[in-house]
This record gives structure tokens, sequence and C-alpha cells, in this order.
């Protein structure tokens, strides 16, 4: 099954998007930054399958199957419990952690940079464990990715994944990628619609109190 997100890549979902991380860090949110599109909270179940999930991150499509949906550019999947295995397609590649020169080492921590300096390759299993840029059981990390968009030029863009007990469970959380081709994009994660709202009350009781 094929579906389409229904946070479509606008300059208004950004926007918005872009606010709501700054309310969370208190970093003002400029004109410039106004072409990261973010997916929104997606917390999307990945099949334990040798199919996984294939996402046209552009779009928002995403389907189980190698068949669609057209012009896929990032593909978690496998069946192992012990490595989390991605796909790259063409003109698409995965970025190392910057701590390690292994090229399996694929998760990141907020606030990395993904970008044409980084070093980016193609399939990877990476092994489960507490080393530099491994994945670690129930806890969530990012990868970063670069892909070919339909100007046809590269852009970059990060991935938040929520591992289980094991490998074998796992979830895309939510995504974001840079609208401008062959520029940088800093894993900047948006919290959950609760936590937004607590960070507003959190701000209007501090105005009352100066009030």
């Amino acid at each position: 099954m094929t579906i389409s997100n229904n946070c479509q890549s606008t300059r208004l979902n950004s926007h918005f998007a872009l606010c709501a991380a700054a309310l969370a860090t208190g970093v003002a949110v400029g004109n410039a930054n106004a072409t990261v599109v973010y997916s929104g909270a997606i917390n999307m179940v990945i099949p334990t399958t040798a199919d996984g999930i294939y996402m046209n991150v552009q779009t928002g499509a995403w389907s189980s199957t190698t068949t669609t949906p057209s012009g896929w550019d990032v593909n978690p999947y496998g069946t192992s419990t012990t490595a989390v295995s991605l796909l790259a397609a063409t003109g698409t590649g995965y970025m190392r952690n910057l701590g390690t020169t292994a090229t399996a080492a694929t998760r990141l921590d907020a606030g990395t940079v993904v970008g044409p300096s980084a070093f980016f390759y193609g399939t990877t299993s990476a092994t489960m464990g507490s080393g530099i840029g491994q994945w670690a059981a129930n806890s969530s990390g990012y990868l970063g990715f670069k892909f070919t968009a339909a100007d046809n030029a590269t852009h970059y863009g990060w991935m938040q994944l929520s591992i289980g007990a094991n490998a074998a469970t796992r979830s895309i959380v939510q995504y974001a990628w840079e609208n401008i081709a062959n520029t940088s994009i800093t894993v900047t994660p948006i919290p959950a619609p609760g936590a937004m709202a607590l960070l507003g009350l959190a701000g209007f009781a501090k105005r009352r109190r100066r009030a």
C-alpha cells in the first residue's frame, strides 16, 4: 500500500514546523531558515521484512514493496534483531557518524550537520551496540541522508528512528530535508505536540509573573 503524507512539502508547513522548533530551543526563526521541510510526527512502524519501508521523502509517499513509490529515497528494512539495515537508491546515500571511520556507523545525535562535507555511502547494515554511531535498544537516534529531488539536484535530510527491545522493532518518528539544493541541514527534531503545548504554557506563566 502506498499513501501520501498529509504534511506536503510546502513552505507554510515548513514555517510552522520551524516556529515549533524555535519554541523548544529558544532560537528565532528567520526567512533564511524557512526552506527546511518537516514531515511532522508520523510514527510509522517499519515491517520486519526484506522490504521494510520505501519512502519518497519529497512527496511523503511510502510503500512496503519494491514496486512503489516512484522515486523512493530512503529504505530502512531487514529481519535481523542485531542490526539496522539501510538500502540506498541511485543518487542517494547515508551519512557516516563524524566520530568514527566505520561505514556502518549511521546513528547521529541531534545537532549534527548533514551536508556536502560529510561522508556518504550506500547500503549498510549497522550492528547494534554502544559504540560511536551504533544504534541502541530502547532508544531513538537519527540518520543523515542525501537524495536526488525532482529538480535533479542533490538535497540533504535527516530521519529519526525509534528502536525497541532489538533492531527488529523499529519505526520512523519524523524526518526533514533541505529544500535548497546542495545545502546542509542540522538535525533539529520537533517535540511532540503535547511537549510544545507545555512549553507554550511555561512561557505564558513566565510572562504573567513578570507582569
